[in-house]
This record gives structure tokens, sequence and C-alpha cells, in this order.
């Protein structure tokens, strides 16, 4: 029997021994089998191996089932592979570089947050060290008031120069420069034994504060962008912290105090004063007799070299010109009105400053002399300003992730000016000076970095900008609280101090809505005007057609 096998239209019959195929060739005996011989419809017989013939018919039905033809079709899935596999690395490098950008920008942040935390401590270490520098320096305190002003004024310049280096130089060295300047600052005051040199140390220590100051406050905004107003608000609650933590330092940590007991028990002796003023009088530096403010100021200023450190090592790492995060397109925003929103903020933190600053000040000596408190009364008032301005500080780190910084602005107008007229009303009734300094100070806490994310909304704030506002506040640090002194000084019989803080209150409260008016009425008219000629389009495009 002849087995005929048909593969893909093609028969294929075996030709046995010593027969001749289709083609006339006589087969070779090979095992009993010769071989096979392929049977075509339209064309002649031939003699076809089976191995070739299988090979064949696979590559066939391969083309066959895949609906492709040649290497071509293997060439073209093989590009489609690369392709996908050149996308999914270019994602997942996307991806990395991505989280590396985000750890980086969380880096630098929690740097800023360290160097305003040194920055409270460092400028407000001054005050309850304030007495033993003065016996340092073989004067009274009233001979020494010169150190604050000569701070005040050095930070003034370094914002002026801060203000314009940030503009041109990598921000990040800068900062680093002036936490170092600060942090020699620091370790030199203790040792100046004159006056005079004291001074000026100060002011040069207040100069790098300034610039610190100043372009911290346009790094946050840069890193973070709309998203920086909860940034802003820890930034700032850094610096009260380190303020609080500054006197524990000093007093508890170095007790300070008991070495002060000291001192004046030597400053009243006329003869060892002499002979103090001659030993020190031909040197200019030498190591203090009070180990204790030596500490004290070293340990503040090792912090800051510490934090210098890191400061440089992300100028190293180039990463000065963070790119903004923000929702929307990103590029500079310059509101039409910029430079007169600059000016009135200018003056929002005049009185503003000056009012916290004023009201911090002469609150001791306010509650002992006009409402008749103990002194240790009046120090625990001074202490709930302090601490509710500081815990209110941390709270509005989180109440601006949902709150608008123009409603804590607003919020906190209101609290300032309904306390200050009820500290107004009721200026001889403790109760009321307890409650109303508390809401006071917790009132007071946000309005500064509140202010600064809300003008950030609204136009784009450069080191000049930040400068400008920054001056403004310092001013007002200066000039209100002078002015108090002599006006308390003329009418002692009043309580002066809270006329001014309730005065500013008002202000401030007026002069916002006109400062948010001018940041949106350009923004608005832009929507009118975008529509009409998106209307006018319309119709000639209609009138067109």
């Amino acid at each position: 029997m002849v087995d005929v096998v048909e593969w893909i239209g093609v028969k294929v019959v075996p030709v046995p021994p010593g027969a001749a195929d289709a083609t006339g060739v006589v087969g070779e005996e090979e095992d009993g089998f010769c071989g096979w011989s392929l049977e075509e419809p339209s064309a002649e017989p031939r003699r076809v191996r089976p191995q070739q013939e299988l090979s064949a018919a696979a590559t066939l039905e391969l083309n066959v089932k895949t609906g492709s033809s040649g290497p071509a079709a293997g060439a073209q899935r093989l590009h489609q592979a690369e392709t996908q596999a050149e996308s999914k690395r270019a994602a997942a490098t996307s991806r990395r570089n991505d989280r590396a950008r985000s750890v980086l920008r969380w880096f630098s942040t929690a740097v800023l947050y360290a160097a305003f935390l040194g920055l409270g401590m460092s400028v407000a270490i001054l005050g309850p060290t304030f007495q033993d520098l003065a016996a340092n320096v073989n004067r009274n305190i009233s001979g020494l008031s010169l150190i604050f002003v000569g701070r005040a004024s050095g930070f003034l310049c370094g914002t002026m120069i801060g203000g314009v280096l940030f503009d041109h130089m990598n921000q990040f060295f800068l900062l680093g420069i002036s936490m170092v300047a600060t942090a020699v600052g620091l370790y030199l005051i203790p040792f100046c034994k004159t006056a005079v040199l004291l001074i000026v140390t100060t002011s040069v220590f207040g100069a790098s504060v300034g610039v610190v100051d100043t372009g911290a406050n346009v790094l946050i905004l840069a890193l973070w962008g709309d998203k920086g107003a909860p940034h802003m608000q820890a930034l700032h609650f850094s610096f009260a912290l380190g303020a609080v933590l500054a006197p524990l330092l000093a007093k508890l940590a170095w007790s300070t105090s008991e070495s002060f007991q000291n001192h004046t028990e030597f400053d009243f002796d006329p003869l060892m004063l002499n002979q103090s003023s001659e030993a020190t009088s031909d040197s200019l530096f030498a190591v203090p007799e009070n180990m204790n403010l030596l500490w004290a100021y070293a340990s503040t200023g090792t912090y800051i070299l510490v934090v210098s450190v890191f400061l440089f090592g992300l100028f190293c790492i180039k990463h000065s010109r963070q790119k903004k995060t923000t929702d929307s397109a990103q590029g500079a925003r310059r509101a039409k009105y910029h430079r007169t929103l600059l000016c009135l903020l200018f003056v929002f933190f005049f009185f503003y400053v000056g009012a916290e600053i004023t009201f911090g000040s002469y609150l001791f000596s306010f509650a002992t002399t006009h409402v008749g408190m103990k002194e240790s009364e009046a120090a625990g008032l001074n202490s709930v300003f302090w601490g509710t301005f500081a815990a209110c500080r941390g709270l509005a780190i989180f109440f601006a992730t949902f709150l608008q910084p123009g409603t804590m602005i607003v919020l906190s107008n209101i609290g300032s000016l309904v306390s200050s007229f009820f500290l107004v009303l009721f200026d001889k009734s403790p109760l009321c000076l307890w409650i109303a300094t508390a809401v006071y100070g917790a009132s007071m806490a946000t309005t500064f970095p509140s202010g600064v994310s809300w003008i950030e909304q609204y136009t784009t704030l450069t080191g000049k900008s930040a400068a400008f506002f920054v001056i403004g506040a310092s001013l007002g640090d200066m000039a209100i609280p002078a002015v108090i002194g002599i006006l308390q000084g003329n009418y002692p019989d009043l309580p002066v101090i809270l006329y001014v803080c309730f005065a500013s209150a008002i202000f401030t409260g007026v002069l916002f809505p006109v400062m948010y008016k001018l940041a949106t009425l350009p923004l608005e008219c832009q929507r009118k005007g975008k529509s009409k000629g998106e209307d006018q389009k319309a119709l000639s495009t209609s009138s067109r057609l």
C-alpha cells in the first residue's frame, strides 16, 4: 500500500526501492526506503528530501500564521521592542531624577530652618547677657545702650547689601559666608574689652544677620514657589524657637546670672575698677573673666559654624538656581502695580514690626509702673506674650496648608485690633492684661511670614525687592520704640504703648485691603480684556464664514 502525504496542498508520495519517481530517477535502496516524490498540480514532479521539505513547509506555515514575510517583519518587531525598553529606561531615569530633586529640596529647606534657628539664638542671646557684657567692658548699662543701635544699623546695611548680591551670586555661597561672619562675631564679642570695639563688632555681626535674614526668605520662595506658605511659617517659627532657647542657654546652661552678681560686687569697688581699667587699657581683646559668658557665645557660634558647612555643601552641588514648583505655568510674575505694592508692604511691615517690638520691649515696665504688678508677675506676662507668639508660629505651619496667606493676614489683623482695643479700654485691669496680651501675641505671630507668602502670589520677589520690605521692618524696629520712649517720658501717666499698638492695628487693618485690591485688580482687568478679545475674535470669524 502506497502512503500519500499531503502537506499544505502538495502531495508527497514515497518511492519504493528500484522504482522510478515522477522525474524518472530510480531510487536507491536505503533500509527498504528510497525517498519521497512531490506531486504538484501544475508543476512537473520532482524529488525532494524530507528535511528540506519540512523546513520549507514550516517556514511557509509560520509566514501564513503571522501574516508577514521575510526578515523585515522581524526587524520591525525588534525595533518596537527596543523602543519600548528605551521608553521604560527614560521613565525610570526621570523618576530617579525627580526623587533626587525632591530630596535635595527638602534637605535645602531643613538647612535653612537650622540657619534661622541659629539666627534667633544669636539675636536673642544679647539680651540676657547684656549686663555681663557691660561688666566685661567696665561700663554701666546706660552707657552701652548704643550696642543695640549698632546692631540695628548693621542689620540695615546687611539687608541692602544682601538684596543686591543675591541677584548676582550663588545664594547658598553667600549665605554660607554670612553664617561664618556671624559665628566669628559671636566668638569675638566676649573678648572685646572696650565699648567702641564691642559696638563695632556687633555692627558687623548685625550686617551678616541681615544678609541671612533676607536670603533665607528669598530662597524658601525660590524652592517652593506657590507651595511655600507652610515652609515660610516654619522658617520664622525656627527663628522664634531660637529666641526662646537663647535665654535658657545663657541663664540656665551656663549660669551667667550668678557670675554677674560677682561682677557687680567687683564693679562697685572703685580701686578694683581702676586696676581693671589699667590692666585692659593696653589690649583690645582679652579672655573674659566670666567664662560662662564665653561659653554661652562660643556654643552658639559653633552651632552656626556647623550650619555654614551644610550651606557650602549645597553650594558645591550647584543648587543655587532651584526651579520653582508651582501648580500653574512656570515663569516670573510681575503685577501691574509692582512697585506700589512693595512700597505699601514696606509701610505695612514698618508699623507691624514696630508695634510688635514696642509691645514686647515695654510690656514689663508698663505692667510694673502703670498697672502696679510685681516684677515676677510682669516677667511672667512678658513670657506669656513671647510664648504665645512662638507657639502660634508653630501652629501656623499646619494652618498654612489649608488657609491662604491673605486669610491668615486678615485673621491676624482682626485679632490684634480686638486685643489692643480691650487693652486700651481696660488698661488698669490685670485680668484683661493677661488675656489680651496672650491674644495679641498669638495674633502678631503669623503676619510677617504670611505677608511675604502673600506678595509672592501676585509678583515675583527678587533679592532687591525682598530687601526693600525687610528694610521697612528694620526701620520700624528702630523708630517706633524710640518714639514711644520719648512720648512715655513726656506723658508718664498715659498708656502710650497701648495707644500706639492700637493705632498700628487700625492702620495695618485698613492698609491690607488696599494692597489686596491693587494686587488683584490688574488680574481681573486682564481676564476681562482676554474674554473681550476672544469674543471679538469669535465674531470676526463668524462674519467671515
